[in-house]
């Protein structure tokens, strides 16, 4: 697996961007809508009020050097065969009218779902779309599509090598030796994790086994922390009703066995960031039952966490956050609210008023 690392391995970031094409605000505040304001919550709102489909959900941001970029899936219910992936790109007047941007097809080409995208843009490269497609988590495939100009345009679809694929829900991070190291998982012999890396915008890629037999613990959907040189830590949703760790010291080639931590889930997606100042924000719903509420909590370590805030807390379905930290400092969360919408949270990291959480339980 070290050779296969050696192998892909690039020079640095440059290596990465090398192999893509090459491109080229931030946040333009907005009002915050109804609903839980408090410490450190910048602004809420709806990135779209009406969209041509009933349903929605796996929401995904990214910052471009032309502002933000979200994505999402979107048509009648999850598993439909007109679900599509949708992209909404943050300007001056707000979000664009919602766009679909790639259709799933089987071999005779008829229409099939399209699940969970994920996008991340390339340091002074272009703009990656990864996502699935086929008719359920147990036999869908990985792809790609890549924009050269900040999501206004895409190519066409990549399949990805049949081992692979990409990112299943959460960003991947970028190494200090140009890899793009991404959480993946599998569903088809039971729920397991794997990790795997691609040194040139997802033309080879190497992949580490997966890390846990889904058996005694069933764990998908990976989110990165980066707590070292070269160390990570990684958090996965699980249907044990807890959020379990995973730790590499190599840059994800080998990792420990998952283990459970004090954090409840309720078998649903989380999503986290590595600040810049060095902490850890992760955005989840702590509860063991159930889609609300939906909050934000702080690490030193990505160990041991502080409560920073509730995002969501009345009744219905906030869930799937996606995080990420742009150049101005601010935090940016898209997530589902409802179904129905995809709603987008700007949050700052330095007025977080934080509370320990002991063993498990939110504080009051």
């Amino acid at each position: 697996m070290r050779s296969l690392r050696r192998n892909l391995r690039t020079s640095g970031v440059v290596g990465l961007i090398g192999g893509c094409l090459a491109v080229g605000q931030g946040f333009a505040g907005a009002p915050a809508a109804a609903g839980y304001s408090g410490p450190g919550v910048v602004a809420k709102e709806f990135i779209f009020e009406q969209a041509p489909f009933r349903s929605c959900h796996a929401s995904t941001i990214a910052e471009t050097p032309a502002g933000l970029v979200a994505a999402w899936f979107g048509g009648t219910e999850e598993g439909s065969p007109d679900v599509g992936i949708w992209v909404s790109r943050k300007g001056p007047e707000g979000w664009s009218r919602p766009e679909e941007v790639a259709v799933g097809a089987d071999a005779k080409g008829n229409r099939e779902p399209c699940w969970n995208p994920v996008l991340f843009q390339v340091p002074g490269g272009p703009l990656l779309l990864f996502y699935k497609a086929g008719p359920s988590p147990r036999e869908w495939r990985g792809l790609l599509k890549i924009s050269a100009d900040a999501g206004r345009t895409w190519s066409e679809a990549r399949r990805l090598p049949p081992t692979i694929l990409g990112p299943i829900k959460n960003k991947p991070i970028l190494l200090p030796d140009g890899m793009l190291l991404c959480g993946s998982s599998t569903e088809h012999r039971g729920w397991r994790v794997h990790f795997e890396w691609t040194g040139d915008c997802g033309k080879t890629w190497g992949r580490t086994p997966p890390i846990n037999d889904g058996k005694e613990t069933a764990a998908i959907q990976p989110t990165l922390f980066r707590t070292g040189p070269n160390r990570i830590r990684a958090l996965v949703r699980t249907r044990q009703k807890r959020i379990f760790s995973t730790d590499s010291a190599d840059g994800g080639v080998r990792w420990s066995p998952l283990r459970a931590t004090s954090l409840p889930n309720p078998n649903s997606g989380i999503d986290g960031v590595t600040l810049r100042d060095g902490r850890h924000l992760l955005v989840y719903n702590h509860t063991r039952r159930g889609r609300t509420p939906l909050q934000a909590a702080v690490s030193n370590d990505a160990v041991h966490w502080q409560a920073a805030l509730i995002l969501e807390d009345e009744p219905g379905e906030y869930s799937y956050p996606a995080v990420i930290q742009t150049g101005d400092g601010m935090v940016h969360v898209v997530y589902t609210w409802r179904r129905k919408r995809i709603r987008h949270a700007v949050l700052d990291p330095g007025r977080f008023v934080l509370k320990p959480i002991v063993e498990g339980r939110w504080p009051r």
